[in-house]
């Protein structure tokens, strides 16, 4: 546990910055960060940046592979379906968010279903899901996927015992489908312990740009850590297949964890860098007589900055 009131500020504030660094990470050149408090020394500000650099420069490079490997899964025609798994605020979306940052949406896509609605409820359970799976070239990321039923729903007691235990005797039986008709099945579940996810629902708490990640949902499971443990304990046990196993990321250190599975990734798909044709800029037409039409100032957006 944290032993001091200080210390537990400190671990928030490191998380706040971790998460304004998401708006850092699209710049390439090399310059100074800013401290969150004049109190940190300057050997921790020295420390700080070349961690963030070396971050950078791990992230730059991996994501210049996923190019390459979105180029094949379209050239070849090879259909990925990748699940994100793991307890509220463990940093699915974090990583998610930087396979796709450099990514053509029309190749990757991420799939976030809400709650079923009434005649959701009552269709096949894999109905909806199936719906989204990937045509040729393809990637669909699945931000929580048909594994909700054994976890919010079991814990939460949106589905009786026999839902339950049918999903368990379908779930592989589905899975293996998906990988016959030519699917590569990948999931992953992000692990963070009981201490790290209440240090992240806290820094939610105290920054009013993460405080819309609170659900009261997010709050209940929070005080149903353990139920929440036994259920994924079963889902592991359970639907581990030599057809599409789980792949457990420890998810503690957020960086580390996006780059672990960044590059676990990179490493399950045959892949190979597709020889693209050269690029050559056309000349811009132009014609004597074209005048360009004045725009009326009113409708410009003001330059406030």
């Amino acid at each position: 546990m944290i032993d001091s009131h200080d210390e537990l500020l400190r671990r928030i504030q490191a998380d706040l910055l971790d998460g304004y660094d998401e708006e850092l990470e699209m710049e390439l050149e090399d310059r100074p960060f800013g401290a969150a408090s004049t109190e940190i020394d300057s050997a921790a500000l020295a420390q700080q940046k070349q961690e963030r650099q070396s971050y950078f420069q791990h992230l730059f490079r991996l994501q210049a592979e996923l190019v390459k490997l979105q180029d094949w899964v379209a050239a070849s025609g090879h259909k990925v379906v990748i699940i994100f798994e793991g307890r509220d605020s463990a940093g699915k979306g974090g990583v998610i968010k930087r396979i796709t940052q450099r990514l053509n949406p029309r190749v990757c896509r991420v799939v976030a279903l809400p709650a079923p609605s009434d005649r959701e409820r009552s269709q096949w359970y894999f109905q909806r899901y199936a719906a989204h799976l990937p045509a040729a070239g393809e990637m669909v990321l699945f931000d929580r996927s048909w594994y909700n039923r054994a976890g919010v729903e079991r814990v939460m007691g949106f589905c009786s015992d026999e839902q339950y235990e049918e999903f368990f005797r379908s779930v592989p039986e589905f899975e293996k489908m998906l990988v016959r008709s030519g699917i590569q099945l990948i999931k992953y579940w992000f692990s963070i312990s009981d201490e790290e996810q209440h240090l992240r629902f806290l820094g939610r708490i105290h920054d009013p740009l993460k405080q819309w990640k609170l659900s009261p949902m997010d709050l209940e499971s929070r005080r149903r850590w353990e139920l929440y443990t036994k259920a994924k304990e079963l889902m592991l046990e359970r639907t581990h297949i030599p057809e599409s196993p789980w792949w457990v990321v420890p998810a503690d250190d957020k960086k580390k964890a996006r780059l672990n599975c960044i590059a676990h990734l990179l490493g399950q798909i045959p892949y190979h860098e597709i020889e693209r044709p050269g690029i050559t800029l056309p000349e811009r037409v132009r014609h004597e007589g074209y005048r360009r039409h004045q725009v009326p100032g009113e409708i410009y957006v003001p330059q406030v900055y």
